[in-house]
């Protein structure tokens, strides 16, 4: 086997074409595995339950403006949280007045249940907090039906 050396390099050419391949493989590998993890969570339907809540909130989209935005999870963020009962996520949003986080709980009763919102509230950059839905005892009734 014939070995090229590059100037000014002692590693042989194919070596550092195997090692970039494998940096381009495990890079492409990483980035595809990070856009699974959010489509899988932008299809949950805790997280396609409160984002319809907030589109029919009229001072939630009015705060934030139009047209409404929604960006990827940060999955290092410790406060997005997804067990087998409870889940809770900040769902990151902006419009064309300002951007903020959408905070969001839900929970579900057994495996393999429907999940239902707890809490839905819209926390803007500057502080502010716009409550969007909140479970209270007429929303229960209307989840055990």
């Amino acid at each position: 086997m014939k070995w090229q050396k590059s100037l000014g390099s002692r590693m042989p050419v194919s070596l550092r074409k195997l090692f970039f391949l494998t940096g381009v493989m495990t890079a492409g590998g990483c980035t595809l595995v990070y856009y699974l993890i959010q489509k899988t969570f932008s299809r949950a339907s805790y997280y396609q339950l409160a984002l319809e809540q907030l589109h029919s909130h009229p001072s939630a989209l009015e705060a934030l403006g139009t047209p409404l935005n929604v960006h990827y999870l940060q999955l290092t963020d410790k406060y997005n949280f997804v067990d087998i009962a409870d889940a809770q996520l900040k769902i990151p949003v902006s419009g064309s007045k300002s951007e903020g986080h959408l905070y969001v709980t839900s929970s579900r009763d057994a495996p393999f249940k429907r999940w239902h919102l707890k809490e839905v509230v819209l926390q803007l950059k500057d502080g502010q907090q716009i409550p969007v839905f909140k479970l209270s005892g007429e929303n229960v009734d209307e989840v055990k039906k």
